[in-house]
């Protein structure tokens, strides 16, 4: 048995890489050929059964794939966005799940009310791999990539509450209660943001005390599930406090982590997460032979396709009726509201300039209060130069593919439940058409958009302009070359001069080399430029709260300052 499963992983692999090969040269979403491949897979001759237990997926897989992608998640975007995906990861969850459950309970009787909503539970948490895949593809916007993430991340959690609660309606008295999911959601919330933000802020404390990398990617490996079980274990959420602590480290690891945690926990985690998702898809597809056999006994063929068609459908059109109200009735980002917000800013502004701090307390609240205007002016340039527009929500709302949580999730439904056969079976088949019918057509829904993406000038001076300001505040902050001492002993002139000439400019501009140096001169030029890279990091945190510029140019600068630490460390 050992040796048939270590064939079967080392199969499940080949088809993995061979997947995201085909995958990448046709354009075709990874996730759909992994399910299809495994649908092909389940019937040839000598294949055994395999069947995961969905506590292995809830609780093993799903947590390290929620904290790889929360960790690489700007924590700018997700506040610039936070309204948005709060009411598609939440609200619109809770309220999709409710109104499928009555609909499928009033034109299905056979099934209980308490079951129909666990259905519209696990279907309602939209899956956002093969939709992100696709959008780095074919250019979609860096907002909208940035909505689907976060909804991604949050709406499990909100689902696995109501799946929860109506799972106890189905054991109680088959009666499902609307206040109780009301007071679960809330529980599940507050202590899982808690716990998350705890684990995330303690494990990040001790990743700085540590400078070995093999203990620092072991930590890493541990704190989704540091989070999850002691939230779990309360009650609370605990994909939610996956979540805020992947956040948190993310934001955390760009001020405490080295440049080479960070590569190593990026590339590390990405590897994982291709892994486990992949084979989550691949499963998927391997599974269902078996589930159409098991719902055999207890529906038709006519019910059953009339149930998934139901629910789709309702899926489709609930996903465009919540984007009505930020989209229409609630006018997301109009432009009068950016004028009212530049007009108070405006007199904050004047107010500020006419203070004179009468000590250092006031001196540091008036600057406070400065950094928190100018996060603000950059929040609304944001808006405007980034707006979500109907495009955006039409791409928003074919963006529904459903996946890893909708197909681990309807399992943990108890198997005495009656029908629960057949409610499993049209999870996975919703799964399946979303995932194959938004993810045939999004590219060509994106493309039809005809979105504009930031040309590579564009980018190029943006990053440019983000390490002119981040050398300028470091000048400021470290002081000029002629007053460096070391030690207490001043700089060599001669040494000065090289620096100041050839050196630091090259450092400012995210390049650095010891040319022509002696060694003692060497190890000199090497303690000042790491000075210098220090407050340059220093420069780019502070920078980064406001948020002036995208996220991907704090990405790029950040990535040219761990090179030159790279370089620093072996020079």
């Amino acid at each position: 048995m050992d040796h048939q499963f270590l064939v079967v992983a080392g199969a499940g692999l080949a088809i993995m890489i061979a997947a995201s090969v085909f995958a990448r040269r046709t354009g075709v979403a990874a996730p759909l050929l992994l399910v299809g491949l495994g649908i092909g897979a389940s019937y040839l001759p000598g294949t055994p059964a395999i069947h995961l237990e969905p506590e292995i997926i809830l609780a093993g897989v799903l947590p390290a794939l929620l904290y790889s992608s929360a960790v690489q998640l700007p924590v700018l975007d997700v506040r610039r966005n936070f309204a948005l995906i709060s009411w598609l990861s939440v609200v619109m969850v809770i309220a999709s799940a409710l109104a499928i459950g009555a609909v499928v309970h009033a034109l299905f009787p056979s099934i209980s009310f308490g079951l129909a909503t666990a259905l519209g539970a696990v279907v309602s948490p939209t899956d956002a791999v093969a939709a992100t895949a696709i959008g780095h593809r074919v250019g979609l916007p860096p907002r909208l990539m940035t909505v689907l993430e976060g909804e991604s991340l949050v709406n499990d959690a909100s689902a696995l509450v109501v799946l929860r609660t109506a799972v106890a309606a189905i054991a109680a008295t088959s009666d499902f209660s609307l206040a109780d999911t009301i007071l679960d959601f809330v529980w599940a919330v507050v202590g899982g943001v808690v716990i998350g933000l705890l684990v995330g802020w303690l494990t990040a404390l001790l990743r700085q005390r540590l400078d070995d990398p093999v203990l620092n990617t072991t930590i890493s490996f541990a704190v989704p599930f540091l989070a999850y079980f002691p939230a779990e274990e309360a009650h609370a959420s605990g994909v939610l406090a996956v979540v805020v602590a992947g956040l948190l480290t993310g934001a955390l690891g760009s001020k405490r982590f080295s440049a080479r945690d960070r590569q190593t926990q990026s590339t590390t985690w990405t590897t994982i997460s291709f892994i486990l998702e992949s084979g989550v898809f691949l499963a998927m597809g391997y599974q269902l032979p078996e589930l159409v056999d098991d719902a055999r006994s207890e529906t038709t063929t006519g019910e059953i396709t009339g149930l998934v068609l139901l629910v789709v459908g309702l899926l489709v059109v609930l996903r465009f009726l919540g984007l009505v109200w930020p989209a229409v009735v609630g006018r997301w980002s109009p432009a009068d509201r950016h004028d009212q917000v530049r007009a108070k800013l405006g007199r904050m502004e004047e107010h500020l300039d006419s203070v004179t701090p009468a000590d250092e307390r006031e001196e540091t609240r008036l600057a406070w209060a400065r950094r928190r205007l100018a996060r603000g002016q950059a929040d609304v340039d944001f808006e405007e130069r980034e707006p979500i527009t109907a495009r955006g929500f039409v791409v928003l709302g074919w963006a529904g593919m459903r996946g890893v949580v909708t197909v681990a999730a309807v399992q943990t439904i108890p198997a005495d439940t009656p029908h629960v056969a057949t409610v499993v079976l049209a999870a996975f088949l919703v799964a399946l058409i979303t995932l194959t019918l938004f993810g045939l057509t999004l590219p060509a829904v994106i493309a039809k958009m005809q979105f504009r993406p930031e040309s590579p000038e564009e980018q190029r001076d943006s990053v440019q302009a983000l390490l002119r300001q981040v050398g300028e505040s470091a000048i400021d902050a470290v002081g000029p070359l002629e007053k460096q001492t070391i030690e207490g002993e001043p700089l060599d002139p001669d040494l000065v001069s090289t620096m100041k000439d050839r050196v630091i400019p090259r450092l400012l501009a995210g390049r650095q080399q010891f040319r022509d140096t002696k060694p003692d001169a060497r190890e000199q030029m090497g303690i000042v430029q790491r000075r210098y890279l220090d407050a340059m990091r220093d420069a780019l945190v502070a920078e980064r709260s406001i948020g002036a510029y995208s996220s991907e140019t704090y990405r790029q600068v950040e990535a040219l300052l761990d090179t030159l630490e790279h370089r620093l460390g072996s020079g």
